[in-house]
């Protein structure tokens, strides 16, 4: 059994459990982000940067996560940033050099759709990168993380994974569907064909990538529900922990009257 299949891809949420969670969860989202902004109270505070990491199987919900993520947030604090393969002047310079300019400030929040981890998961399967630069990237990108979280950063990093039957199951029904349709590519169904080619990717990725200051979390992602609310609830959780360890007094959610 490998690392991917000891998780539950089998938990679910109901609609009412969703609804109860989310809101929750979202609200406290909203209050942090305030004091972190330094715009809750009038002292003008900023708390540390929040990073948003989203990786994870096409069509496991990553998306609909993120704008989980970022519906209450006002759009002028939040950026979302959805990361393409490297143009040519990118590719002339180090990986992860294209990266800097997506990070977030103190008081800032970024959301990455895809990130620096591409190096270690498609450029390697696909072979866009050599073995050498490949291998040698697991220990560039806990630097780069380390180098990052040392100066105050919270950075939070999901995988979203789901079966390979329920991949195909999403991959049909947005064929069928027209609004969806543009999220379906020809490189989508090759890259299910390399399903386990990825597999192995991923279980190194996060086997030599997972650490203190920078942990994955894996998001079981075959029910929606259960997905989005983890996603949140995890990001609540982490910016609290960043806001009381750059001494930030937090409360209790404040009630809306």
């Amino acid at each position: 059994m490998g690392l991917l299949d000891t998780f539950d891809l089998t938990k679910k949420l109901s609609r009412d459990e969703e609804a109860r969670r989310l809101s929750a969860a979202q609200d406290r989202l909203l209050y942090l982000r305030l004091l972190a902004g330094g715009i809750y109270d009038a002292s003008g505070v900023l708390g540390p940067p929040l990073c948003l990491v989203f990786e994870g199987w096409d069509a496991s919900g990553k998306g609909g996560a993120i704008k989980r993520v970022v519906e209450p947030l006002d759009p002028r604090h939040v950026r979302v940033v959805s990361i393409a393969a490297p143009t040519y002047d990118e590719k002339r310079h180090h990986f992860l050099t294209r990266f800097w300019p997506q990070l977030p400030g103190w008081g800032g929040m970024g959301v990455l759709d895809r990130s620096w981890y591409g190096r270690v998961l498609v450029e390697r399967v696909e072979g866009f990168a050599t073995e050498d630069q490949w291998r040698r990237a697991y220990d560039e990108i806990k630097s780069f993380e380390r180098m990052l979280t040392d100066e105050g950063m919270v950075l939070v990093k999901f995988w979203m994974h789901i079966s390979h039957d329920e991949q195909l199951r999403r991959f049909t029904a947005r064929e069928q569907e027209p609004v969806k349709r543009w999220k379906l590519t020809e490189e989508d169904w090759r890259n299910r064909e390399k399903r386990s080619e990825y597999e192995s990717a991923v279980t190194e990725m996060l086997e030599r990538t997972d650490t203190s200051f920078a942990p994955w979390t894996v998001v079981e992602a075959n029910d929606k529900r259960h997905a989005r609310v983890k996603v949140v609830e995890t990001v609540v959780e982490s910016l609290e922990r960043g806001l009381l360890r750059a001494g930030i007094e937090v409360e209790e959610t404040p009630r809306s009257s």
